[in-house]
């Protein structure tokens, strides 16, 4: 397995200078820095070539999430809203493409977060949600999309193992995968480890983060070892990245939730040391 992070636990806005994370998480020890796709499709041939530069220095490979915009979201009723979802879509796949990245995860199949003051028909969402992944899977060709199962405050179309592993199954691609997020698993799932075996070997992308979003640690209620074990059981070798949110402010902050300061109170070289402990006692528990 490969282990990485997630750049905007640094951040109190989406958005960075993803050159600078390239080079930090690479001498913090990790394999793999995720970015955001939001700002993909206006990235100048400059910037691109300055970030594949820095992963390339720093010895690690870049992957990437996305929470689309309701404007994109691929499942919707209104042609034009799907329209606009495969046109972001395309012009974000010719900048991962350049940066040679091969996965990307997170809510792809509708929008995040899910505004459920807005009525929905799950069902047909899902039927149309289907339709759209089968075609967004040929324009992505070479590259896995991750189908992330998210907690039902976030989105609804996906909650759970069961399903991610359901609706790659009726899309049918085999660059169409289940995507796990142990923040997540652990507010809708029975057993975290019946839900990593659930998804088996439709599994092509894992999240992991402590309850309250802090980076893994011992001594917590989740089961670090067994959750590792598990991966290994069912034959995962793919990317573990941690996504945690500790800094409250910002519009980071505010879209993931977070109203107390959850760092300690920690600067940069704080999070710094946080995110080295981490990564060191993952890989240690994950690899056996």
């Amino acid at each position: 397995m490969q282990y990485g992070i997630y750049y905007a636990y640094w951040e109190r806005q989406w958005g960075g200078d993803y050159p600078k994370y390239a080079q930090k998480v690479g001498k913090l020890g990790f394999d793999i820095l995720e970015i955001s796709c939001a700002s993909l499709p206006g990235m100048k041939k400059e910037e691109i070539r300055k970030l594949k530069a820095a992963a390339q220095d720093a010895g690690i490979v870049l992957s990437a999430g996305y929470g689309p915009k309701p404007e994109e979201n691929l499942s919707s009723a209104d042609p034009k809203t799907v329209n606009q979802g495969f046109e972001f879509w395309k012009k974000t796949f010719d900048v991962l493409y350049e940066l040679e990245i091969t996965v990307v995860g997170g809510g792809l199949y509708s929008y995040w977060p899910v505004d459920f003051s807005k009525p929905f028909k799950k069902e047909e969402d899902l039927k149309r949600s289907i339709e759209s992944m089968r075609r967004l899977a040929e324009m992505a060709s070479g590259i896995t999309l991750g189908m992330e199962a998210l907690n039902r405050f976030e989105g609804y179309l996906i909650n759970t193992a069961a399903e991610a592993r359901s609706y790659v199954e009726a899309v049918g691609c085999k660059n169409v995968k289940a995507m796990l997020d142990t923040f997540h698993m652990n507010i809708e799932e029975d057993s975290l480890t019946e839900a990593i075996t659930t998804a088996g070997s439709y599994l092509g992308h894992f999240h992991i983060g402590e309850a309250n979003r802090r980076p893994p640690r011992p001594g917590t209620r989740m089961d670090w070892k067994t959750i590792g074990k598990t991966l290994r059981d069912i034959g995962y070798t793919g990317a573990v990245v941690m996504e945690p949110f500790v800094l409250m402010g910002g519009q980071v902050g505010n879209d993931i939730k977070v109203w107390r300061d959850i760092s300690g109170g920690a600067g940069e070289a704080g999070l710094d040391d946080a995110a080295r402990a981490s990564v060191e006692y993952i890989r240690g528990v994950f690899e056996g």
